[in-house]
């Protein structure tokens, strides 16, 4: 039998290589926001997360999804999601990586920026496992409104130790957390929330003791050890602390009705549930729940934006890696003068991305000083918009540098659709994009908004003809867009002018300065790879490169 064809011209798959030391705006931007962090972790983590053996625990994380069992073989209720091997492998090296609960009990200089980097670096290895990983950061400090419970929690919450038994939580080394708000007919709109809770004896040890009923319509990790719930009490919206098993080792009335059957995140488990009388005990006040999801939400939304820019890098490191072995037309793809202004663009909004995620990370580890804590009240809803708005485009185009080959799934090996299915996700979940500019609204009262961004500018006043108009026009903009009609227009100007900003002090002069002339000065259309003809491609595409 002959021959039909032979494979050549097929690049290698990106694999075996460090995430974090071939990540060059990455460490430029843990430079200029925590110049004194020690990277070693960083460093140790990015070879774990780029080798082989973790590549195939994403594929068969997302390729073999979450099963509920609502009842075991004997009819006994039971409710549990069964994993795939490879999800707890990950979920271990995620907790032992401290992408939890650990800035809160950390020594390091810079904890949440620490930890940003590595959720990041994670983040482009799979990202739908680190659910109950942020939903852990977020609701550890919340805790502190129970102090009984805080006492008894917090240290297996900071603990490097993963432990998915469904098991009294004094049996295990480490312990998760997740959240469950929203329901059927109000979404964000949580004060529709109709969940009851209901006064029951006169507590415990741990304090006002509850029974809930009612329901949540998004769920997320349902086999976490615990929850934090809003459900409605005498007072009024209220949080509670709900556990999947209670001290005497019975199971919690917590009935998962079945799993969401979603475009991506398919290795997390994202339930609907109900509660038949679910014991909780009360979290701060009866009727202070707003303030308390508002305050988890902070952190969370944190998680979308690194989130995002992590999906950001990956594709990208893809396509470059990709662009660098194809040939077409007699040259490599990354020789095209065309693809070198896509893959330059998109290296443009990965970078930027990058810059505006640690910063916000650095301000949650300066809340002591007011500028870090106003610029903390003002980044967190602008980056969660912008970056997160930007994420769905930008995999379309990464995944068009790859042509067809890109759009294949091929049973998990297609790491770009997978990515691409994925991207929407954190611009939705957390609060979509109309809550997040809103959400900027409420910030601009909690104090100087103008003098605040002003001073977070001025550094780099001087540097770009653009950038200095920007900032000369964001007090009158912020005066004439604090209406809820203009409010996305308002936080993408605060984005890209932040943005541009950071990448003045922290990029290459080739970096900053087309980000500046096509963001900021119009020389870009409306797409990627629309920069100006003077651009200096090679150095742009060349600080990006993975290899």
């Amino acid at each position: 039998m002959e021959t039909t064809h032979e494979v050549f011209n097929q690049p290698a798959p990106l694999v075996d290589y460090n995430l974090f030391d071939t990540n060059r705006p990455l460490r430029d931007a843990l430079k200029f926001n925590a110049p004194a962090l020690q990277t070693t972790q960083l460093h140790e983590l990015g070879a774990i997360l780029g080798s082989a053996g973790m590549q195939a625990h994403a594929r068969l994380a997302n390729i073999h999804t979450p099963e509920l069992h609502t009842h075991d073989r004997f009819g006994r209720r039971i409710d549990e999601v069964e994993f795939h091997p490879s999800y707890h492998a990950l979920m271990s090296s995620a907790v032992g990586a401290g992408l939890h609960g650990t800035p809160w009990t950390g020594t390091s200089a810079s904890p949440h920026v620490l930890r940003a980097a590595g959720f990041m670096l994670f983040t482009e290895l799979e990202p739908s496992i680190l659910c109950p990983v942020s939903m852990t950061y977020a609701v550890a400090p919340a805790l502190r409104g129970n102090a009984a419970v805080h006492a008894d929690w917090a240290p297996k919450l900071g603990s490097l130790w993963y432990d998915p038994a469904l098991k009294p939580f004094s049996d295990k080394p480490g312990v998760t957390m997740g959240m469950g708000m929203t329901e059927k007919q109000g979404g964000s709109d949580v004060r529709a929330n109709t969940t009851q809770a209901v006064r029951e004896g006169t507590g415990d040890a741990w304090g006002e003791r509850y029974a809930i009923t009612g329901h949540k319509w998004f769920f997320s990790a349902p086999m976490c050890d615990a929850f934090l719930v809003l459900a409605q009490a005498p007072a009024g919206l209220s949080c509670f602390f709900m556990p999947r098993v209670l001290p005497d080792g019975s199971r919690n009335a917590i009935r998962i009705q079945r799993l969401k059957d979603k475009l991506g995140n398919k290795a997390n488990a994202s339930s609907e549930v109900e509660f038949h009388g679910a014991i909780a005990w009360l979290v701060g006040e009866e009727g202070r729940g707003i303030p308390q999801i508002l305050e988890m939400g902070t952190m969370t939304r944190l998680d979308c934006a690194l989130g995002t820019s992590g999906l950001m890098r990956q594709s990208l490191a893809i396509a470059l890696n990709h662009a660098t072995q194809r040939m077409a037309f007699g040259k490599a793809l990354i020789d095209q003068p065309l693809m070198k202004n896509v893959l330059a663009d998109l290296a443009l909004e990965s970078e930027a991305a990058t810059a505006l995620a640690i910063r916000l990370a650095r301000a949650f580890d300066n809340q002591s000083d007011e500028h870090e804590r106003l610029m903390a009240r003002l980044l967190t809803p602008v980056a969660k918009f912008w970056i997160c708005k930007r994420g769905s485009a930008f995999a379309q185009e990464a995944m068009e540098c790859l042509g067809g080959n890109g759009y294949v799934e091929e049973g998990g090996e297609g790491i770009m659709a997978r990515i691409y299915r994925e991207m929407p996700l954190n611009s939705i979940w957390e609060g979509a994009g109309n809550i997040m500019a809103l959400d900027l609204l409420r910030g601009l009262r909690k104090g100087d908004a103008v003098a605040t961004l002003a001073k977070e500018l001025a550094p780099a006043r001087g540097h770009h003809a653009a950038l200095d108009r920007l900032a000369d026009a964001l007090p009158a903009r912020i005066e004439a867009m604090a209406s809820e009609a203009e409010a996305r227009r308002l936080a993408q100007d605060v984005a890209l002018a932040v943005q541009a900003a950071l990448l003045v002090q922290t990029a290459p002069a080739a970096v900053a300065g087309a980000f500046c002339a096509s963001r900021l000065a119009g020389d870009w259309g409306n797409a990627f790879g629309t920069l100006g003809a003077g651009t200096d491609f090679d150095a742009i595409i060349q600080r990006a490169q993975p290899r």
